[in-house]
């Protein structure tokens, strides 16, 4: 199977509603808007990889946030497998909010 560029655009527009889907459970605000997410790469073959980050190397959930991102990623029409990768390069710092998520969390 080989995706069209118009079937990777689409995937791109469901991609970032699954991550707004996602919340991290210590703070009320989803992982898009959060910036845990670094890079989402979708290949002809459907095959996804998201690189992405936690609020902190001990982050609670850093077992099953990956995985929930990855079952959720797989999800998607289009998307045969996906790998999710974790770094701390760079580390998360606040500065990556969205300006909806300072909001959200009264940093405005």
């Amino acid at each position: 199977m080989s995706l069209t560029e118009q079937q990777l655009d689409a995937i791109g527009e469901k991609l970032v509603e699954k991550f707004k889907s996602i919340y991290d459970p210590e703070i009320p605000v989803d992982i898009y808007e959060l910036g845990l997410i670094y890079d989402a790469l979708v290949n002809n073959d459907g095959e996804a990889k998201i690189i992405m980050t936690l609020t902190s190397p001990n982050c609670p959930v850093a077992e099953s946030l990956p995985n929930e991102v990855r079952e959720k990623v797989e999800q998607i029409e289009g998307i045969e497998k996906a790998e999710v990768e974790i770094t701390f390069d760079p580390p998360w710092d606040r500065d990556m909010m969205s300006e909806e998520a300072k909001f959200e969390l009264g940093m405005l």
